[in-house]
């Protein structure tokens, strides 16, 4: 997968304090201290945002576009996430937010909460019509889709293989505006504002598809201290409020846990949040512990996307104020689903980025020094080493990156040994009886004589 190791989390080492708080946190393993800093093994790196979510020092860093973006382009087109919509304290209308953005530079606003409406419609065709890959796993998280592919293979064929609304979104909102303003491609912008690193990195390197129809993408939590004002503005002038709202009920829905789920109008389905539980439901998955269910959802992020890094308000907070917001809308206000449109055009395949050896009978033989070498450790998982757990640090070994002695119980051993053989080697050379006898003992030992 092109660019697949290309992320959106980067580490800050002038302020990392080699804390090790983080590669107890990342989900993935993908985080070791070493030389008292933090490094990032990029391969395994999924931008869950956990690593930024847990660093008290500010040294893992959310990587996305700044707004000045919007001057590179004649023609301007927000793309705003359903979560963003949680963001704002009171908001009953809206329009309000969605004038905002207008007021704020951008030419035209497409709800994604639109898009996913028609995600939704696909998906209930999709599933009804494929029973026999049942249960599909929703693709919408980006972590949870490379989570799948890099460590839970078996589970890739489960996969529905949908684009996300924001891409679906990307690509209309960009036909729409070539249509209705005569501009050629590139003099139009296209702007995702995201709640989390994974969907950047996703914007940038798109999953299940060539090429992505989206430009930039910029931070909820930048775009939020832009518009607030705006915002205050549009409610004191009612006359200036346009009428730009789309999204129902389903698609708004989507940027908490359950929505998606709740959209395809099938009570047959699992949805979990937090990454470590999507973990366990994707082992659960993986062992055929699950039944009898059309369709999982899982979402990295506490609440849904509500929950991503790059937002600014309490998940829960925010997943009540939409719950709130969507009471009194209409089940979905989408337009029909488009032809030939909205599918993966391009194939997921295993990357195993875990693979200790380059096949499989080198990889078992290296398999078996890690479990021989992990039994030379304490087994406590205390991370005091740079690695989260000792099978981790085995690892390590094996691929040449670290060492045994970077266990502090290891070394402490190899310091008792080379001391006691260099105290006894000194003692011994002055004519003294070696260490561990007593002088009753010397002098009982065959063939001594007494003084």
């Amino acid at each position: 997968m092109a660019g697949a190791h290309e992320h959106s989390v980067q580490l800050d080492r002038d302020q990392c304090v080699g804390c090790t708080n983080c590669i107890k946190r990342c989900p993935t393993m993908a985080i070791r201290v070493r030389n008292k800093k933090a490094q990032i093994i990029h391969e395994r790196c999924i931008d869950c945002g956990e690593c930024v979510r847990i660093c008290e020092h500010h040294a893992k860093i959310p990587v996305y576009d700044p707004i000045d973006r919007m001057n590179d382009f004649e023609y301007r087109v927000a793309l705003p996430a359903p979560s963003f919509y949680g963001q704002f304290m009171n908001l009953e209308d809206v329009n309000i937010l969605l004038t905002a953005l207008v007021k704020m530079g951008f030419d035209k606003v497409w709800e994604v909460g639109s898009a996913a409406e028609i995600v939704s419609a696909m998906s209930r065709e999709y599933i009804a019509a494929h029973p026999e890959n049942y249960p599909f796993i929703s693709t919408a998280c980006p972590t949870i889709v490379k989570m799948i592919y890099t460590r839970f293979p078996s589970l890739i064929e489960h996969m529905l293989p949908i684009q996300p609304p924001v891409e679906l979104a990307a690509t209309l909102a960009r036909k729409r505006a070539m249509e209705e303003t005569g501009l050629p491609s590139e003099k139009i912008g296209i702007f995702f504002i995201s709640p989390c690193p994974a969907k950047v990195t996703m914007c940038r390197n798109p999953i299940g598809v060539e090429k992505t129809e989206i430009d930039y993408t910029l931070a909820i939590k930048d775009v939020y201290m832009k518009v607030l004002p705006l915002m205050k503005e549009v409610a004191e002038h009612p006359e200036e409020l346009l009428d730009l709202a789309e999204a129902g009920r389903i698609g708004i829905g989507w940027g908490i846990s359950g929505g998606e789920a709740a959209g395809l109008i099938d009570d047959s389905h699992l949805a979990a949040d937090g990454i470590e539980n999507c973990i366990r439901v994707l082992d659960d998955l993986e062992s055929q512990k699950i039944h009898s269910l059309h369709f999982v959802e899982l979402d990295a992020c506490p609440g849904g996307c509500v929950g991503g890094v790059l937002t600014i308000e309490n998940p829960y907070i925010a997943k009540t104020r939409m719950q709130s917001l969507r009471k009194y809308l209409p089940v979905s206000g989408a337009p029909p689903v488009p032809e030939d449109t909205g599918m993966w055009t391009e194939e997921v395949e295993y990357e195993p980025v875990t693979s200790l050896g380059r096949n499989f009978i080198e990889n078992l033989h290296k398999m078996q020094e890690v479990e021989a070498l992990t039994k030379r450790f304490p087994g406590i998982d205390c991370g005091s080493c740079g690695a989260p757990t000792c099978r981790s640090l085995a690892e390590d070994i094996i691929r040449g990156t670290a060492r045994e002695t970077d266990c502090i119980y290891v070394m402490l051993d190899y310091i008792r040994s080379l001391a006691g053989t260099v105290a006894t080697d000194v003692h011994m050379s002055s004519g003294l009886e070696p260490f561990g006898k007593t002088e009753k003992e010397a002098e009982e030992e065959p063939g001594k004589e007494k003084a």
